[in-house]
């Protein structure tokens, strides 16, 4: 990428720049998760304030939550606004993760997306640092994209896997930056930058993340999207949070599209020495 503003159109292109997945083109690069808030006004508020596009929900927590007659999330949500991607958490299997993406799809055309084949993808049988199973995502991955599902899986930061992942037909890869709910923030940065660097799909940060500078940083390193829950759900004022992180991840992408300058070992003034006048 060229990292010079060379004229107005190149401007433009900065301030349009949009999250492109499969043939679905979002606003915004920050993702939210649906999960651990402390009621439902916070949540609604938080996803409101936060501008995002693009919404999560754990299709097992929405069958649990129906079956015991509580109002949801989903029921409260204005669909024509939001996109929503259906996720695969508790599943520890293939064969489950592939019936709770099946259930997803069909609650996405409920909800009047037709065209909405999103399924974040997770397959975890670590109970203690929920770290995903790579064999089972990867197998689970082929089957649902050649049932034309639009497949976002959620990854321990292998830059081979992630290849591979790709290589299927994954739309996207889900490097974790730390284990979910940590919120330890990016330990594992520099797989993160090998994933990106190597990948032609979009590479989008998920899970660890607990302030909007580790998301502002995340960014920086050219991933194209956030996605974070417990952040912003178990801050102390989710609203706040959630504008904090919107800006974050806002700053982060524009400081790499302009490019970051080249750090150097000697100190380089940014006046130059030529032209002054000597001293008598």
């Amino acid at each position: 990428m060229n990292n010079k503003i060379e004229d107005n159109s190149q401007l433009t292109n900065i301030v349009e720049d949009k999250l492109i997945i499969g043939n679905k083109i979002f606003k915004s690069r920050l993702m939210l998760g649906t999960g651990k808030y402390r009621n439902l006004k916070e949540s609604i508020e938080s996803i409101e304030t936060s501008q995002t596009s693009i919404v999560t929900v754990a299709i097992r927590r929405t069958e649990y939550i129906k079956r015991t007659g509580k109002s949801t999330l989903i029921d409260s949500l204005d669909w024509k606004k939001l996109w929503l991607l259906p996720n695969t958490a508790g599943c520890e299997t293939v064969e489950e993760a592939i019936r709770i993406a099946t259930l997803g799809r069909e609650i996405s055309k409920h909800l009047g997306q037709i065209d909405n084949n999103f399924i974040k993808l997770e397959v975890i049988s670590d109970s203690n640092y929920l770290l995903p199973d790579p064999i089972a995502t990867l197998k689970a991955a082929e089957y649902l994209v050649n049932n034309n599902f639009t497949v976002l899986p959620y990854i321990y930061p292998d830059p081979i896997l992630a290849k591979q992942l790709e290589d299927i037909g994954c739309k996207t890869i889900m490097p974790l930056g730390s284990p979910i709910g940590s919120g330890q923030g990016l330990q594992n940065l520099y797989n993160i930058k090998i994933i990106i660097e190597n990948a032609t799909v979009p590479i989008i940060v998920d899970a660890g993340i607990s302030s909007s500078s580790e998301a502002n940083q995340a960014m920086e390193i050219g991933a194209s999207a956030i996605l974070l829950n417990t952040a912003i759900a178990k801050s102390k004022n989710p609203k706040l949070m959630a504008k904090s992180m919107r800006l974050g991840v806002i700053s982060g992408r524009q400081c790499y599209l302009a490019g970051i300058m080249t750090k150097k070992v000697k100190a380089n003034p940014s006046s130059p020495y030529s032209g002054l006048p000597k001293l008598i």
